[in-house]
């Protein structure tokens, strides 16, 4: 048990399900530990019936990183007992757990622009391969390339990403943000509307990757991405739109609607 920082499990959380439910992409299962890579930090976690362990971890990592990326402070058990719709109260039944996981903004963006027209395994193996390429460190522990260190590539030197048509978007994106064209701070800052629109304006950002990247990036939770998924949920379940159980917690309710709906189709 050297170097591991342990707390008690919190109440509804459940590691598989934050890392697994659509929202980051750097980490993997190995058996019972999941290991992942977060603002440059590689690490081991492993939930047990009544713990979190953080492998190889110091205390100070885990209030600096671990906890803050996970949201630990942030009371889920309140959020979803107040869902008093049908659905939700299925959904958040059959996957309690699900917390929306504080990322990287830079990440977030860069992550949801290869999402786009794609499939999970495929985002990963871009990801993985962006990583590989340009971040720094050692192998399988590499650190997200920055947009600063993106900016300076051309197109071309994405081509080993075998990222298509994406690969413009994310020069784009890193040299809008690297020259502050795109102010990270003033989103964070700014009403959710601001940052909607300044998002948009990177070339191949849309309505769904903005709102991804204020959900995930930004821990804006009132974001509601729409993809096709969340398009069927709200034909078939919620064609008036949502409940007002969810106003202000749209992201953490669309979270659960969409993880418990892609489960049901398997």
């Amino acid at each position: 048990m050297k170097n591991n920082f342990i707390i008690p499990l919190p109440k509804t959380f459940n590691l598989a399900l934050c890392l697994d439910c659509g929202q980051a992409f750097r980490w993997h299962n190995d058996g019972s530990k999941w290991c992942g890579v977060a603002y440059g930090k590689y690490i081991t976690i492993e939930q047990t019936e009544t713990e979190l362990i953080f492998h190889n971890c110091t205390e100070e990592d885990f209030n600096s990183i671990w906890k803050n990326y996970f949201d630990l402070d942030c009371d889920y058990e309140k959020i979803v007992s107040e869902y008093d719709d049908n659905y939700l109260k299925q959904a958040v039944k059959e996957y309690n757990g699900i917390r929306i996981l504080r990322q990287d903004p830079w990440e977030a963006l860069c992550s949801f622009i290869i999402s786009q027209n794609n499939n999970i395994p495929r985002i990963k193996g871009i990801i993985e391969r962006l990583c590989e390429e340009f971040g720094d460190g050692e192998t399988r522990q590499k650190t997200f390339p920055s947009a600063e260190k993106l900016a300076t590539l051309t197109v071309e030197d994405l081509a080993p990403l075998r990222a298509g048509f994406r690969a413009k978007y994310i020069i784009d994106a890193a040299q809008k943000v690297a020259n502050g064209e795109i102010d990270f701070q003033k989103i964070k800052n700014e009403p959710i509307e601001f940052g909607r629109e300044e998002l948009q304006k990177i070339k191949g950002v849309g309505a769904k990757v903005a709102e991804c990247t204020l959900l995930y990036g930004f821990h804006k939770i009132e974001a509601f991405p729409i993809d096709v998924w969340v398009k069927r949920i709200m034909a078939e379940m919620y064609p008036d739109g949502l409940p007002e159980c969810t106003k202000g917690t749209e992201g953490i309710a669309q979270q659960y609607l969409f993880h418990w709906r892609r489960m049901q189709n398997k």
